[in-house]
């Protein structure tokens, strides 16, 4: 079965999303979107501390007990995880995986060590990944900060031998952008290891998930804007948790980060969005048509 996984990056006490790893704006908060997306039919979630790495720490632990308490899906957490204690910590609280990028890079045998103590089934190695102008994949640290000269492809190859069991791809130049995944590094790395790969990073409408399933060979896909906007303009219950306030969401206390011009611009409101944002049963009912194999909406909390 392919998985669909909604990504919530968090920053303070709110889901943030913007483009590129850049200009974020805030769109909820995690604990709603959660229980939305576990009622919707999502197949896992991924919760990522978008400052955790730059502050040496992850502050998700409370989200996390919240949501398990709610949910009964896979929870992957990534963000500021340095060590074998942050990771059981983070297991202990009710995440099922955690995701390594910065920490990796820094001392890759943190990965050997920690699928050793908690098994492979356990770790995933984040990759943010750059296409350079010459055509090379990069991997970036630190929430898409920080080049670090390092071959993406190969890095991929050696996250595998150390012990991740599970590789999540982003690419940071279409993140946001809503102009499709990069199909074709996600194949490249996809028919190059024995693992699971998710793809993120892209995605602008319902063909773009077919896209990578079928030509890019992901085992799952990974999406933030084109959810996130479905359901802040969706009618009905869906916008309990969504504030209606344009001035202060745009520029009062609840903005925390970001480059504010840029979101008075218009970026994730009504208008000016750039993805064709689609629903969780939408989306798997397309795919299930074009013959990908999902899971069933039957179990979705309604």
């Amino acid at each position: 079965m392919v998985r669909i996984i909604p990504r919530l990056d968090i920053k303070g006490p709110n889901v943030v999303k913007g483009i590129q790893f850049d200009g974020n704006r805030v769109l909820g908060t995690p604990d709603a979107l959660a229980e939305i997306y576990y009622r919707e039919g999502a197949d896992e979630l991924i919760f990522y501390d978008t400052v955790a790495s730059l502050y040496r720490r992850n502050s998700l632990l409370e989200y996390i007990r919240k949501t398990a308490a709610k949910i009964f899906i896979p929870m992957t957490v990534a963000g500021g995880i340095r060590s074998v204690e942050d990771i059981r910590e983070i297991l202990r609280a009710g995440a099922d995986k955690v995701a390594i990028n910065t920490a990796a890079i820094e001392n890759p045998n943190l990965l050997k060590e920690a699928a050793q103590i908690f098994g492979s089934q356990c770790i995933v190695a984040s990759i943010e990944f750059y296409q350079t102008t010459h055509g090379g994949y990069e991997v970036w640290t630190d929430y898409g900060r920080q080049p670090t000269g390092i071959d993406a492809f190969d890095w991929a190859r050696r996250a595998v031998d150390l012990g991740a069991g599970e590789i999540l791809l982003t690419s940071i130049r279409r993140d946001g952008m809503g102009n499709g995944f990069d199909v074709d590094f996600t194949s490249k790395v996809a028919k190059a290891v024995p693992v699971p790969v998710i793809a993120g990073g892209g995605a602008g409408k319902k063909e773009d998930f077919l896209s990578v399933i079928a030509q890019g060979a992901a085992d799952a896909v990974s999406a933030a804007s084109v959810f996130h906007y479905y359901y802040a303009t969706a009618p009905g219950d869906n916008r309990r948790w969504m504030s209606f306030d344009e001035s202060r969401l745009r520029m009062g206390e609840d903005i925390d980060s970001g480059n504010i011009d840029f979101l008075k611009d218009g970026y994730g409101g009504y208008k000016n969005i750039m993805v064709n944002h689609v629903g969780l049963p939408e989306l798997k009912n397309y795919l299930d048509e074009c013959g990908v194999p999902v899971r069933g909406l039957a179990y979705a909390k309604r």
